[in-house]
């Protein structure tokens, strides 16, 4: 058989090899190549597109890193997001699930030397909830959209209560004033003011002597 024959061992061995997750230390990201040992890592290192690469990165080093940062931050969140939502989950869960991409953008290319520097930027920069324990980091993606569109509603349920309290005082006050205008008026009668009497009254009282009558 010929040496690229598509269905020899050799070759079948080598597609499986592929298919998988190879070592982290032997990945090229300038490149994005990797190499399946030390042996091929080194031949890929002197080459000269690995050269060509090196030199478009001593160009402006910042940028490129800058670069890798972000995709590698998007990457992560995007799976945080959707695979697990706003539940509180182990760090090293969502970064092994994330890795078994083998095209996922590589951690050792990023301003991030390890998953604990990763997790303090996300609790620094409020993008999620980080707590150390025993067992390890947990994160907890804070979702900024649903707390904003929760916080819209309640404002626009706050504004329309308002809205139908100041309506009912209004309605009130009407029907106070209506009830107002139809009572009608009580006549109040003047009160009769006493003046003492100027005159004096004399009273005279004469002593009169009793009679008797004879019985018969």
């Amino acid at each position: 058989m010929g040496k690229h024959e598509p269905m020899t061992p050799k070759a079948i061995g080598k597609r499986i090899k592929a298919k998988g997750l190879q070592k982290l230390k032997f990945y090229c990201q300038m490149c994005q190549k990797q190499c399946r040992d030390d042996n091929g890592f080194k031949c890929h290192v002197g080459s000269e597109a690995h050269q060509r690469q090196l030199l478009l990165f001593a160009e402006n080093p910042n940028k490129i890193l800058d670069q890798y940062s972000s995709e590698f931050l998007h990457d992560f969140l995007q799976l945080l997001k959707t695979r697990f939502g706003t539940r509180r989950v182990a760090a090293n869960m969502v970064y092994q699930e994330y890795i078994k991409d083998r095209h996922h953008q590589h951690m050792n290319s990023t301003r991030w030397f390890s998953l604990t520097g990763l997790c303090k930027y996300l609790g620094q920069k409020k993008i999620c909830e980080v707590d150390e324990t025993e067992k390890g980091l947990f994160i907890t993606y804070i979702d900024k959209e649903d707390i904003a569109s929760r916080e819209q509603a309640a404002k626009k349920a706050k504004l329309e209560k308002d809205s139908e309290d100041k309506m009912r005082k209004i309605i009130q006050l009407q029907i106070e004033k209506a009830k107002a205008a139809e009572k009608p008026k009580e006549e109040v009668a003047n009160p009769v003011e006493y003046k003492p009497s100027e005159t004096t009254v004399k009273f005279s009282f004469k002593a009169t002597k009793p009679t008797l009558k004879r019985l018969k």
